[in-house]
């Protein structure tokens, strides 16, 4: 008989465990392809139950990034303080683990999640997001040595995630892309991020 009532420290737990079973998910399958059923499922409760924690998946979605944002910035500072790398080496080992993914699983949203978030959110949580990010972005590039004023905390935002984003894009959402060149082509990205953040 499923359990009727739960202790705000277990509810606690389950909304954890829903965003971090969410994420996990998102970083393997994508977030298009991964439903609110296989994420209710793994942790064991029902729709309903599941709903009562988020009124829609992109709630979940949106949590599931604040809740990256912490991982990612602990991954960048052990990458820095690591003695056996220089700056460069660091730098760019982190970048190539947005845009490749790997053992960290950090997610990226593709155009196509990018486009149907945004439809399902409105101006006041848009704008939330947003500064959210920017302030998440800022602390990364601070802990990557760089101190630098909000427009090029910003152009760094986007040429870091552009890269991620399009090496995701290849092949299917743009088919016309040569996409045996794809690895090349964020290796050259990577490399010319790293320069510009070196002239700041």
């Amino acid at each position: 008989m499923p359990k009727v009532a739960y202790s705000e420290s277990e509810r606690e737990q389950i909304k954890k465990a829903l965003i971090d079973t969410g994420l996990k998910l998102f970083s393997t399958q994508g977030i298009q392809r991964t439903t609110v059923e296989q994420i209710y499922q793994n942790v064991g409760i029902s729709r309903t139950f599941f709903y009562s924690f988020f009124h829609a998946k992109e709630d979940l979605v949106i949590q599931a990034f604040y809740r990256q944002q912490p991982q990612m910035l602990v991954y960048a500072k052990s990458l820095m303080e690591d003695p056996k790398l220089s700056w460069r080496a660091s730098a760019a080992q982190f970048l190539r683990q947005i845009c490749y993914g790997g053992q960290e699983g950090f997610t990226i949203m593709s155009v196509e999640e990018q486009q149907a978030l945004f439809k399902c959110l409105s101006d006041e949580k848009r704008q939330e997001f947003q500064r959210k990010r920017l302030t998440f972005f800022t602390e990364l590039i601070q802990i990557l040595g760089i101190h630098t004023e909000e427009s090029n905390i910003k152009l760094l935002g986007n040429l870091v995630f552009s890269a991620a984003i399009l090496h995701k894009a290849i092949p299917d959402t743009l088919p016309f892309l040569f996409a045996e060149a794809s690895d090349e082509m964020i290796d050259f990205q990577i490399e010319t991020i790293l320069e510009y953040m070196e002239t700041l």
